[in-house]
C-alpha cells in the first residue's frame, strides 16, 4: 500500500537539532570522533535526591495512570513555586502538568489559535512554534531578535506587527538559541500592548533559572497580564531531567480544562512516578540546580573567549540559558561559503564538530545579513577547549574550505 500522508503533516515542521544529531550519531557509528554542541540537554546526571524519589514511588506502585491535568499534589507544589517565585498568586486549578514543556506550546496554540488567526514569534526561535502555528492553519508572523538589542526584539516592531487579526504573541526569554534576555521596560510595554490590542502571550520560561550577570524579568510581573498569558515551564533544563520527560504550563483557569483535554487525547497524562520525582526536585534542595548554573557560567566565558579568538568569528556574552549564537560573517566571506548552512557542514565533516546554523531557528528576517551559528555549552570543559581548537583549525584553514568546496560540487 502507497502510504499518502494527511496534508495537514506537510505543515508539520521538526525540532531541527535532531536531524543534526542523527548525523553525529552516524558519524559516530562509523567511527569518526565527533565533539558534539547541537544538543540543548544537559550532561549533568539528574541530582540523586530527585532520582531517588523517582525510584522510591515506583517500587511503592506509583506507576498508575493519573489525571489528565496533573497530580493534585504536583499542582500544589507547582503553584506555591510560582506564587513565591513571580510574586502572582496561583493555585492549583491554574495548574497543567505535560510530559515535557513541548507540549504546552502545542495544547496553547492549539486551544487558542483558529485558522488565519496571526501569530507573532521569536526569529530566530525555537523551531516547535512555527511548527504549532502552520500546523493549525494560523499565520505565523515572525518578530525578529537582533545581536544590536543583545538578542532581544525591538518593541516598536512588534508594535507595527499588530494586527485585529493578532492573536497571540510568543517570547521567550532567556532565548534559545541566542541566550537573549528581554528587558523590563520591553516587556511592561508588550503587557500594555496586549491589553490594549486583547492578544494571548505565551511566555516560554524553561530556561529563567538559568541566568548570568543580569536579572531575569517575567512579563507576569506587571498588572493585568496573568489572565491572559500561558507561562510555559519545566523540569528538563534546571533539573537535567529532560528525559523524565516533565514540563507544565500555568494559566487562567477557565482555560486549564481545554488544555487538560488535549492531554488525555495525546498521552493520557505525564507518567506518575516522574511527576512525583518533580514535586521533590521543587520541594528539595536546590543546591545541585546552583552549582549547575554556576558550572554553565564558567563554560559561557570560556566558549565566549575562545570563539572571539577565531578570525571571522565574534561571539556577545548571553546572559542566560547555555547556548552562543556566534556571528560567522566572517568566517563566511573570507572561506567563501554562501551561508552558516556551509559552516555548519563543513566543521562536522572537516573538523569532527557539530554546531547548528542559524537556518535551523527560522528563515531570515528582512534586513537580516549577518550569518550565525548556534552552539551548546552544555557539555565537558574538555569538549569546549577541544572542539573549539578544531573549529579555529578548520575556520582558519582557506586551503581546506576550498578543497571541502571542490569536493562538495562533483
Amino acid at each position: 500500500m502507497k502510504v499518502k500522508l494527511a496534508e495537514r503533516m506537510s505543515r508539520l515542521g521538526t525540532e531541527t537539532a535532531f536531524e543534526v544529531l542523527a548525523k553525529v550519531v552516524d558519524l559516530r557509528r562509523k567511527g569518526r570522533d565527533i565533539v558534539s554542541f547541537c544538543i540543548g540537554e544537559p550532561d549533568f546526571d539528574t541530582p540523586e535526591h530527585i532520582r531517588e524519589a523517582g525510584i522510591q514511588a515506583i517500587q511503592k506502585g506509583r506507576t498508575h495512570y493519573g489525571p489528565p491535568a496533573g497530580l493534585p499534589e504536583l499542582r500544589e507544589a507547582i503553584a506555591a513555586h510560582l506564587t513565591k517565585r513571580y510574586g502572582v498568586p496561583y493555585s492549583m486549578d491554574e495548574i497543567v502538568v505535560t510530559a515535557g514543556g513541548k507540549s504546552i506550546i502545542l495544547f496553547a496554540i492549539q486551544a487558542l489559535v483558529n485558522e488565519g488567526d496571526e501569530v507573532i514569534y521569536p526569529n530566530p526561535g525555537y523551531p516547535i512554534y512555527e511548527s504549532a502555528i502552520d500546523f493549525v492553519g494560523g499565520k505565523r508572523v515572525p518578530l525578529p531578535y537582533w545581536e544590536s538589542r543583545g538578542f532581544s526584539f525591538d518593541i516598536n516592531e512588534l508594535e507595527r506587527l499588530i494586527t485585529p487579526k493578532t492573536k497571540m504573541v510568543v517570547i521567550n526569554s532567556p532565548a534559545n538559541p541566542t541566550g537573549g534576555v528581554i528587558a523590563a521596560d520591553d516587556l511592561k510595554r508588550l503587557a500594555e500592548l496586549a491589553k490594549k490590542h486583547d492578544f494571548w502571550i505565551l511566555t516560554d520560561e524553561i530556561y529563567s533559572d538559568i541566568t548570568y550577570d543580569k536579572e531575569f524579568h517575567s512579563i507576569l510581573k506587571f498588572p493585568g497580564v496573568k489572565e491572559r498569558t500561558i507561562l510555559l515551564h519545566g523540569f528538563s533544563k534546571i533539573y537535567a531531567m529532560c528525559g523524565w520527560r516533565l514540563g507544565y504550563g500555568a494559566m487562567p483557569r477557565e482555560l486549564v480544562p481545554g488544555i487538560a483535554r488535549l492531554n488525555n487525547n495525546y498521552v493520557a497524562c505525564a507518567a506518575t512516578f516522574t511527576q512525583l520525582a518533580g514535586k521533590t526536585a521543587l520541594e528539595g534542595s536546590q543546591e545541585p540546580s546552583r552549582k549547575m548554573v554556576a558550572e554553565y557560567k564558567a563554560r559561557r566565558d570560556l566558549i565566549v573567549g575562545l570563539l572571539n579568538e577565531i578570525k571571522g568569528v565574534r561571539c556577545h556574552l548571553p546572559f542566560g540559558a547555555f547556548y552562543v549564537f556566534a556571528n560567522v560573517t566572517g568566517a563566511c566571506k573570507n572561506l567563501g561559503f554562501k551561508d552558516s548552512l556551509d559552516v555548519e557542514d563543513y566543521a562536522l565533516e572537516k573538523a569532527g564538530v557539530a554546531v547548528l546554523s542559524r537556518m535551523r531557528f527560522g528563515r531570515k528576517n528582512a534586513g537580516e545579513n549577518d550569518e550565525y551559528i548556534r552552539l551548546s555549552y552544555a557539555t565537558g570543559t574538555k569538549d569546549i577547549q577541544e572542539g573549539l581548537k578544531r573549529l579555529k583549525a578548520a575556520l582558519e584553514d582557506q586551503a581546506l574550505a576550498s578543497q571541502w568546496l571542490k569536493e562538495r560540487k562533483k
